[in-house]
């Protein structure tokens, strides 16, 4: 597992997010206080307080180089 922050501070973003990840078969979670929602989720992602950073957990095993590559326009 690899944990990495992001900002998601506008609809659009959000939206390209979920499209973004949603190629890849792993899990990933998103981690604001104590709250832990699925990230492919878009109701989920609008339930957390956007106009802070983000934990992104991505639970992959290998070809994680491929996953943070396609994450870059939304990590800190």
């Amino acid at each position: 597992m690899k944990t990495v922050q992001i900002s998601l501070n506008s609809i659009d973003k959000v939206k390209s997010f979920v499209n973004d990840i949603t190629k890849f078969d792993y899990d990933f979670d998103l981690v604001s206080g104590r709250y832990v929602i699925d990230a492919k989720s878009i109701m989920g992602i609008f339930s957390l307080d956007l106009s802070k950073p983000i934990d992104l957990n991505i639970h992959a095993e290998n070809n994680i180089d491929d996953v943070l590559k396609v994450l870059e326009p939304y990590m800190i």
